[in-house]
């Protein structure tokens, strides 16, 4: 059982959104920590680092190898994972460009200086938002 999760510490578009999954179709429970490396005897399971059980794999990032891995098929994730694949690696391989302006947003929130729980906290209310018009189309 996941409780708790650690990614690094700057969100950008696939950090933040697969933080999102995690705790909205994954482990509801989940806490996140910011950090560079894992704690020694720690229960973290990190994702979207070097070294982390849980990144990107092949042409896929880590919000699509999340949701690989843990069989989650929701038409409206799916799409949202192309859209955070297209931002993440600017490779246009879905043609969904619109996660662009989220991942500028988050980018611009950490320059401004916002605490990592008050970034993930308004990148989780912009995948709520980008959710719920998808998943009513």
């Amino acid at each position: 059982e996941v409780r708790q999760h650690e990614h690094r510490q700057r969100r950008q578009i696939d950090r933040t959104g697969s933080a999102w999954l995690i705790r909205k179709f994954i482990d509801p429970e989940a806490r996140f920590i910011f950090a560079a490396k894992i704690p020694a005897n720690s229960r973290a399971v990190a994702f979207d680092m070097l070294d982390a059980e849980f990144s990107h794999v092949g042409e896929d990032c880590t919000f699509e190898t999340l949701a690989k891995q843990f069989a989650i098929r929701d038409k409206a994730l799916r799409k949202i994972g192309e859209m955070i694949h297209d931002a993440d690696l600017d490779d246009d391989k879905f043609q969904q460009p619109e996660a662009i302006g989220i991942d500028r947003m988050l980018k611009g929130w950490a320059k401004q200086g916002l605490a990592d729980d008050e970034i993930l906290r308004r990148g989780f209310e912009c995948f709520d938002a980008l959710y719920a018009f998808l998943h009513r189309r």
